[in-house]
């Protein structure tokens, strides 16, 4: 029984260790694009693609951009 519950919190130090910290240059870039999201001006691809409707896909986008400028 003890090992079942050493294994839990094993596996749930780990899921948290290994979830990324946004940081300076991303934190920054996330809330940007958060703020064109929730204005409704952020778009997928180009300034002509379609808008973005999800917050995941937000969220993912800024953090694209902050891999390509970091590039």
């Amino acid at each position: 029984r003890h090992g079942q519950k050493n294994q839990s919190v094993l596996m749930a130090i780990s899921r948290a260790q290994t979830r990324k910290q946004l940081t300076g240059r991303r934190k920054r870039k996330v809330s940007k694009v958060m703020k064109e999201y929730r204005a409704g001006k952020l778009r997928s691809g180009s300034k002509k693609g379609p808008k973005v409707k999800s917050k995941k896909q937000a969220i993912a986008i800024a953090l694209s951009e902050a891999r390509k400028k970091k590039a």
